[in-house]
């Protein structure tokens, strides 16, 4: 790496902060990235990993246009970072299947329907019949209907951000875990930062630290919109391949299921800050829930359960804040897994063009 280079500084080693760090060292930045913990063991790690707008994107919003814009480019992303690292990542393009148990629930996927289309979001109604014939595994009581979405997919955010830490280590970034930045300063020339009672300086800087990303100490802009942690208790049980080859949801219940077994139900949304305690009754709910769907889950018990700190805010955050050197990326909440390729790109095409002027 070339010792001239500009030097930036990612502060977050999620999915986001690496996904960034890694599409800056291949444009030639010296690259150094803080975490506070380890390289995902965050919200990266607990995410379960959809990428699915048609379980997301009701609306026409900032936020569709992106979750449609980062869908298409996850296959080259994914295909891209196998390729640098060397490793493999479980990338499903399965699709997505909406469950309606009743006359309302299925006029509400048609109506939900409807308006996706209109965004470029497509589905297919598929009857009682048809549903029990290729999914016999759900539940067929009072089975209204369905809508299969072609389009969502599934990847394990564990195995991604493994890969980035790979793919960045052969581009020379340098990774330092359990390095929280305990100040930040943005200057006319340069980005101090301070972590572990040592206070260096960069030519740029990207926040891009999920729910903890406003509780940075900043100085030389103004003070960032507030993140705060949206908690989710997640299940899974590990059962045989093929078991649930799509992802499945029914009211806010979802599942879905990795190349390694394990099929996941989620999941919770709590305000109640970072709270890590898992709560027997949310268990209990989810795994109530999961055997709606798949009745023969209420004959085991989930094999994992945990929870996870998804990235609130008003609104997602990305690009530069009161400074070209100082970018931020966060407030990305249920669809931080799903936006990893555009934010990063985003981030690297604006930054890149300061750095490169």
């Amino acid at each position: 790496m070339n010792p001239a280079s500009p030097s930036v500084a990612v502060i977050g080693g999620g999915i986001i902060g690496m996904s960034i760090a890694w599409r800056l060292a291949r444009q030639d930045a010296r690259v150094t990235v803080f975490d506070r913990s380890t390289v995902g063991g965050e919200s990266s790690w607990a995410a379960a990993g959809m990428l699915a707008p048609g379980g997301e994107v009701q609306d026409a919003s900032p936020l569709a246009s992106l979750a449609m814009e980062s869908r298409a480019l996850y296959p080259a992303y994914v295909r891209e970072l196998e390729t640098a690292s060397g490793l493999a990542i479980d990338y499903q393009e399965c699709g997505g299947l909406d469950l309606a148990y009743s006359s309302e629930e299925w006029d509400r996927l048609e109506t939900r329907a409807a308006q996706q289309s209109a965004l470029g979001i497509e589905s297919k109604p598929l009857s009682a019949k048809q549903l029990k014939t290729f999914w016999p595994r759900i539940e067929g009581t009072d089975l209204a209907g369905g809508r299969f979405y072609p389009g969502d997919a599934i990847v394990n955010p564990r195995e991604v951000v493994i890969a980035l830490a790979a793919a960045c280590h052969k581009r020379g970034v340098e990774v330092r875990q359990h390095s929280p930045v305990t100040h930040l300063a943005v200057r006319a020339n340069a980005v101090e930062i301070e972590s572990n009672g040592e206070r260096t300086e960069y030519t740029a800087a990207v926040l891009a630290t999920g729910a903890w990303s406003s509780a940075i100490p900043l100085t030389g802009v103004p003070s960032l919109p507030a993140a705060y942690p949206v908690k989710g208790h997640l299940i899974g049980y590990h059962q045989p391949a093929q078991t649930c080859n799509t992802i499945l949801r029914h009211g806010h219940t979802y599942l879905l299921q990795r190349a390694n077994g394990l099929l996941i139900a989620g999941a919770s949304v709590e305000h109640v800050g970072f709270d890590r305690n898992i709560e027997p009754a949310r268990v209990a709910a989810l795994t109530s829930a999961a055997a709606a769907v798949l009745p023969h889950l209420s004959e085991t018990i989930p094999t994992e359960t945990w929870i996870g700190f998804r990235p609130g805010s008003e609104e997602i955050h990305l690009g530069p804040w009161h400074s070209p050197r100082f970018h931020i990326a966060y407030g990305h909440f249920r669809n931080g897994i799903l936006l990893a390729p555009l934010t990063a790109e985003r981030i690297t095409s604006e930054l890149g063009q300061f750095l490169a002027a």
